[in-house]
């Protein structure tokens, strides 16, 4: 919908901003580059490599995978989100969550089961290899 391009180096880095309207049901299927808000409903997936934000009236009904998402509306279904999860008080979210970081404002509704991915980091301890893992 808005698009700004930049140039960095020899690549191009296109960042799109997408809007569901809040009187906009989509049933389907959204895959994109940008990043997404939704003030309406989807019910479907959505797939970015950007953000999904979901305003205070906004739905999302089946499976989304996003680099960051603020929630602030209602989410039914998998949420994948490789980076950060922020929550706010007025989102209510339930289904099954796997994510990189997790943040929860107070009063919010989170009846999910959720996995937490962090990273693998090596260390050296007394020359032994050792790994660990943290979140």
């Amino acid at each position: 919908m808005f698009s700004k391009e930049s140039k960095k180096g020899s690549e191009k880095i296109v960042s799109e901003r997408n809007i569901i309207g809040g009187n906009t049901k989509i049933t389907g299927d959204i895959i994109s580059e940008g990043d997404f808000r939704i003030d309406g409903t989807l019910e479907g997936n959505i797939q970015t490599n950007g953000r999904i934000i979901i305003g205070q009236t906004g739905l999302i009904k089946g499976k989304a995978e996003c680099t960051n998402a603020d929630i602030e509306g209602k989410f039914s279904g998998d949420l994948q989100v490789s980076n950060t999860l922020t929550v706010k008080s007025t989102a209510n979210i339930t289904g099954d969550v796997v994510i990189g970081k997790l943040s929860v404002e107070p009063g919010a509704t989170f009846n999910a089961t959720c996995a937490m991915k962090g990273a693998v980091k090596e260390l050296k301890k007394n020359g032994q290899k050792a790994t660990e893992k943290s979140a």
